[in-house]
C-alpha cells in the first residue's frame, strides 16, 4: 500500500474511485534518476503507469534517426494505456526529465481487475480518448502551423501558469519538441528577445510576456 497521497492534477484529477484505489493497492513505486529512461520505443509494453512526482519526456526517432520529442507529462498524468488495448511495442521512449518517481501497474493486473470491477473500462477508455485527440491535435499543428506558432504553443504549455515561466530546456531540446532545426528556433527566440517577449540564458528560456506569447500562439496566427 503506497502511504503518499496521489496527485489530484492531470489525468488523475478526474479519475474514478477505483481506478485511484487500484493504484494505490496495486502498484508498483518506481523511481527514476534525471535522464532515466523509463522504457525505449520498440520495448515489449506490459505495464500501465501514472506519474506521482517529477516530469518525464517522450520521445520518437525516425528511421532516420532523428529525435522528435513528443510531449512532457508531470503529476497525475497516465500513460502506457496502448498495451491494454493493443499488447505490442511501446510506441515512444519515456525518460526522467527529472528526478521522478512513477507508478506501475502490470497489465495483467489492470485486466483483472477490470474483469472485477467493469467501471474501470470508463477510466481506461476515456484516457485513450484524450491520447486519441491529443495526437490529432499535434499531427493538425506539425502540418498546418508556422514554426514560430508551434514554438509559442509549446513555450505555454511546458510552463503552465502559476510556475514562474521558466523552462529547463536547451535550444536544440526545444527544435525536438516543434519539429524544427535548432537555427530556427535560436532566431526565433533571438526575435522575442528583443520584443521583450522572452529571456534567454544558459539554464533555458523564461516567459516573460505571457499574453503576447500567447497572442502569438492563438488561431488568428495561423
Amino acid at each position: 500500500m503506497l502511504t503518499t497521497r496521489l496527485p489530484d492534477t492531470g489525468f488523475l484529477s478526474g479519475a474514478s474511485g477505483p481506478l485511484r484505489r487500484m493504484l494505490e493497492s496495486q502498484a508498483a513505486d518506481v523511481r527514476l534518476r534525471q535522464g532515466e529512461v523509463l522504457f525505449e520505443q520498440g520495448d515489449a509494453g506490459d505495464a500501465l503507469y501514472a506519474i506521482a512526482e517529477g516530469a518525464l519526456e517522450f520521445s520518437v526517432l525516425s528511421a532516420s534517426g532523428r529525435k522528435l520529442s513528443l510531449d512532457m507529462m508531470r503529476p497525475g498524468a497516465v500513460f502506457g494505456e496502448i498495451t491494454l488495448f493493443d499488447p505490442g511495442e511501446r510506441t515512444a521512449t519515456a525518460i526522467a526529465a527529472e528526478p521522478s518517481r512513477v507508478l506501475r501497474l502490470r497489465s495483467r493486473d489492470v485486466l483483472d481487475q477490470i474483469r472485477q470491477y467493469p467501471d474501470l473500462a470508463a477510466d481506461l477508455l476515456r484516457l485513450a480518448g484524450q491520447r486519441m485527440r491529443w495526437m490529432n491535435t499535434q499531427l493538425n499543428e506539425q502540418v498546418f502551423l508556422p514554426m514560430p506558432v508551434r514554438l509559442a504553443r509549446k513555450l505555454l504549455y511546458l510552463a503552465p501558469e502559476g510556475r514562474d515561466g521558466r523552462i529547463a530546456l536547451s535550444q536544440a531540446e526545444l527544435a525536438e519538441f516543434v519539429g524544427a532545426t535548432r537555427e530556427a528556433v535560436s532566431k526565433t527566440l533571438a526575435a522575442w528577445k528583443r520584443s521583450g517577449l522572452v529571456s534567454i540564458s544558459r539554464g533555458g528560456v523564461q516567459i516573460l510576456d505571457r499574453a503576447e506569447l500567447a497572442v502569438l500562439a492563438g488561431p488568428d496566427s495561423i
